[in-house]
């Protein structure tokens, strides 16, 4: 931690999703499931799927949108943009820059892209954090976005279940009160066992060498193994984040993760002795969204009354690379 370190503030907070809903029943139309079969392994009943031209691009911007205009911060005030996004619409431009550019913002702030998958939401706070507590930036702009049903192959009922689209955004900025709403935050990986989830990009080798071999543009999974090693993982990792920030269980008001595998969920939650109550989840009718996941859960879990605002919670996700992360949170009124 940096000495004499600016503590940030959580400003505002958005999401976004696309119109369009496919359900468990919908995908008996692809391949040989049930809603039951895809119910019990996922806790997951429908999902939102981008439609036409719509995709990652489009859902983040209207985050931010929202973010923004929660934050009370004018966007022309953003001094940089980082975007989350293991599954973009395009590569380049970086998201961050097309996002700069529908948004208005001045030019020559710097704006890039990350890849962190899953947890990229939490690995972008804690560069924002340390931008912010350094002093070199005072408002800061994360968005986090992914159109995964692009990128899979929907032949294949054991991925292509799993996953939806969104969007969520958040803006921080130097909080003015001396209280920082980051209580805690830390990221992790571990490249060794990144071969379980992959997204190959295709393309082909100088016509004057050996060929290569194309690769099928697709996600691909080995879904049994992300669920040991995340069961394995993350309730002792949770744990141990709570205990290196000097508190308990029992202080934090909610658990607000990323929304994978009901399963998973489940797991963290028994070994924290949380009650439902306590455990934000919309899993049920979002699917996976990646990086997206935490800020639309969160954000819906104070729409429909779940999360009450002036409380803590522990937001952590985990995804391709291995990585995962987590940190303890304040959630001030007017946030979102």
């Amino acid at each position: 931690m940096i000495n004499n370190a600016i503590p940030l503030r959580i400003a505002g907070v958005g999401y976004s999703v696309p119109k369009t809903v496919i359900t468990n029943e919908d995908l008996t139309k692809l391949y040989d499931t049930s809603d039951v079969w895809i119910y019990s392994r996922t806790g997951i009943k429908e999902r939102r799927i981008v439609s036409g031209n719509e995709g990652a691009f489009e859902l983040g911007v209207e985050a931010a949108k929202k973010a923004l205009s929660k934050s009370g911060i004018k966007s022309e005030d953003i001094e940089m943009i980082i975007v989350a996004t293991s599954a973009p619409s395009q590569l380049y431009p970086a998201m961050g820059c097309r996002i700069q550019a529908a948004l208005e913002i001045p030019n020559n702030i710097p704006a890039f892209d990350i890849t962190a998958a899953c947890s990229g939401l939490i690995y972008a706070l804690s560069i924002a954090r340390g931008y912010i507590a350094s002093g070199m930036y005072k408002n800061i702009l994360i968005v986090a976005t992914d159109n995964n049903s692009k990128l899979l192959d929907w032949s294949d009922r054991t991925c292509s279940i799993l996953f939806g689209d969104g969007a969520g955004a958040m803006v921080v900025t130097a909080s003015d009160d001396g209280v920082d709403d980051i209580i805690s935050i830390d990221i992790k990986s571990d490249g060794s066992i990144g071969d379980i989830i992959q997204l190959n990009l295709t393309g082909k080798n100088c016509p004057l060498v050996e060929p290569n071999e194309e690769q099928p543009l697709f996600i691909k999974m080995n879904g049994k193994e992300v669920y040991r090693f995340v069961a394995r993982v993350l309730p002792e990792y949770v744990e141990k984040l709570i205990a290196d920030a000097g508190m308990k269980a029992e202080d934090i008001d909610y658990l607000i993760p990323h929304q994978a595998n009901l399963r998973i969920i489940q797991a963290v939650q028994e070994r924290l002795g949380y009650s439902d109550e306590k455990v934000i989840t919309n899993i049920k009718y979002y699917g996976n969204t990646s990086a997206a996941s935490i800020p639309l859960a969160m954000v819906e879990g104070v729409e429909n009354g779940k999360v009450k605002l002036g409380s803590t919670a522990i937001l952590t996700g985990f995804g391709a690379g291995m990585t995962w992360g987590g940190c303890i949170v304040r959630l001030r009124e007017g946030i979102c």
